[in-house]
């Protein structure tokens, strides 16, 4: 078995909007935290919420499907997720499962912090 980073979710404002970064690896061991995390920190903030998968080493298919949870939840309460995911086997599970297109995805967090400069 290789050795990974253990599973962690932070608090991770950018540029004023809420959101969290998550470090290690998202499995079916690690879903309820994640869950439990994400909801907690959507229901206590407002507006655009931003997923930092800067330093994700891993992501399954339940791990996944929790973040479609997620930006459902955020569309109804007219709220956007835009996720931070550079290049590598994360963003190409997006992009092989199809919904790369579905989702706001950025390189960096510079990207994903111009994006969500207000309008004038």
């Amino acid at each position: 078995m290789s050795a990974t980073r253990s599973f962690e979710v932070a608090e991770a404002d950018l540029n004023g909007a809420p959101g969290v970064a998550i470090r290690g690896e998202i499995d079916l061991d690690a879903v309820p935290r994640l869950e439990s995390a994400l909801d907690a920190a959507i229901r206590s903030t407002a507006g655009a919420f931003v997923l930092d998968l800067c330093d994700l080493d891993f992501l399954d298919s339940s791990g996944l499907r929790v973040m479609l949870r997620a930006r459902a939840r955020l569309a109804r309460e007219e709220r956007e997720l835009a996720i931070v995911c550079p290049p590598g086997s994360v963003r190409r599970l997006f992009e092989v499962v199809g919904i790369a297109d579905l989702l706001f995805l950025y390189a960096s967090r510079e990207d994903a912090a111009a994006a969500l400069v207000p309008a004038a």
